[in-house]
């Protein structure tokens, strides 16, 4: 299977998802967007499009950040949609996926950063690409945002924090505003980068310390992750 990441910082990284393409010998190739790298004009270069996360909004202007083209971004997920490609999008990508099918992202009623528990919805808990999700399941998270939704979203999960944490927008295509791909290493990027957010956070509800952040073992989720693609990719 040809899988083709979307990464949007040097600072973001595809964290599980990588292992996962590499040991299931799928051919991965990415789009860096922080080193000016355009995304592909359409989707037949791939059979899934993963679109990770960032800072930006879906409404963030070229003016406010020239290597961020959310349109772009937006006809791209519509394309490969209409293809009948696999697209998974992360925190900012799901929104961009909600935004590309033409529902606004909205802001999220708790800005969540760190490692707190998600719960399927009974939709969620039906489903069998998520059956051996369990519920609760704790997961990652570094948001203040969540995705737009259409007529035809189905909400999959759900956490205290945010009402919208993995949703389903079309046969194939999904939404994760949660963090399963974080690693120790995928955290610690974000660490480095975040030191004035974190500060501002502190003391916030559904805000883990650093230290909290360094010591939790992300490995359990990544393993329900990877069941979920080879679900998915079947």
């Amino acid at each position: 299977m040809r899988v083709h990441f979307v990464i949007h910082e040097s600072f973001e990284s595809a964290g599980a998802y990588l292992p996962w393409a590499a040991t299931r010998g799928h051919n991965v190739s990415e789009t860096h967007v922080y080193a000016g790298n355009a995304v592909p004009e359409n989707a037949d270069g791939f059979d899934m499009l993963v679109v990770f996360g960032g800072p930006q909004s879906p409404r963030t202007p070229l003016a406010e950040c020239p290597y961020f083209d959310s349109k772009a971004e937006q006809r791209l997920i519509r394309q490969a949609i209409e293809a009948g490609r696999i697209v998974v999008g992360i925190c900012l990508g799901s929104q961009l996926i909600g935004e590309a099918l033409g529902a606004e992202v909205q802001q999220s009623p708790n800005k969540e950063i760190g490692h707190y528990p998600i719960t399927l919805t009974a939709a969620g808990l039906e489903h069998p690409l998520f059956s051996h999700f369990g519920s609760p399941l704790t997961v990652g998270h570094w948001h203040n945002d969540m995705p737009g939704l259409t007529a035809d979203t189905v909400i999959l999960a759900e956490s205290t924090g945010c009402p919208r944490q993995i949703v389903q927008y079309r046969d194939k295509v999904y939404g994760f505003q949660c963090h399963m791909e974080f690693t120790a290493d995928a955290v610690e990027g974000l660490i480095q980068h975040s030191e004035q957010e974190l500060a501002e956070a502190k003391g916030k509800p559904f805000i883990r310390s650093v230290e909290e952040m360094r010591a939790h073992d992300y490995r359990e989720m990544n393993q329900k992750l990877w069941a979920f693609l080879d679900k998915l990719t079947q």
